[in-house]
């Protein structure tokens, strides 16, 4: 199985332009199984507690889709990483691109920034990415890491999650040469320069790498 997209239940407000129509495969989380019901897109799987829905609601879902995973409410795991896991791990996608992480609760973000840095899910990073309305997030783990400029995007963050050892950025508006730390931190609003790539490279570390824009008609100075 090539790219499947997980739909978590963030607000849609937050979900990129068009979203209904990108390549692969569908999986809902809780809410975001209505949300892909309601878009006319029928999920390969849906998973979660469901205690977001309404009873209506989650007929509707049960109702639409027959591979359903049921998560008890008190559970180790959160649905988001039940998915991860399940998409990965069972049905074996080369890659994961997860919307609907942002835009509501912070707990619920935090989460989900910081699931990367789970031992589980270290065979995968390469091949997980986040998507909203205005970011894009890769990830990079001891090692090295080609990234493109692209024309939607005028920022490039690089988030260390944990501690790092030699975090280097090459080719950005703003190097940075074998930086080390032990505790998390964020070199926001860098920028490519024209055309040129940015390699970022970690000795010890994971490291997101946030694509990122303004909404129209707003700015934020840090």
């Amino acid at each position: 199985m090539q790219t499947v997209n997980v739909l978590v239940g963030g607000p849609v407000a937050q979900l990129p332009p068009d979203w209904q129509h990108l390549p692969g495969e569908w999986v809902g989380v809780d809410r975001g199984a209505l949300h892909l019901i309601d878009a006319g897109i029928r999920p390969l799987f849906v998973v979660g507690d469901f205690d977001s829905l309404t009873p209506a609601e989650l007929q509707r879902v049960e109702e639409a889709v027959s591979d359903r995973h049921y998560a008890k409410p008190e559970k180790d795991d959160t649905d988001t990483e039940l998915a991860l896991w399940l998409t990965f791990h069972d049905y074996h996608a080369e890659s994961v691109r997860v919307l609907g992480i942002s835009g509501g609760r912070m707990d619920h973000f935090l989460s989900n920034l910081l699931l990367p840095t789970q031992p589980r899910f270290a065979p995968y990073l390469a091949k997980l990415e986040y998507l909203d309305r205005q970011n894009h997030v890769l990830f990079l783990a001891d090692g090295t890491r080609q990234l493109q400029p692209d024309a939607a995007y005028r920022y490039l963050g690089v988030v260390a999650l944990g501690a790092t050892q030699a975090l280097t950025i090459r080719g950005a508006k703003y190097p940075l040469t074998d930086w080390s730390s032990d505790y998390p931190y964020s070199f926001a609003s860098n920028e490519f320069l024209g055309d040129h790539p940015v390699t970022v490279s970690v000795n010890r570390g994971i490291i997101a790498l946030i694509y990122s824009k303004d909404r129209v008609g707003q700015t934020q100075d840090n």
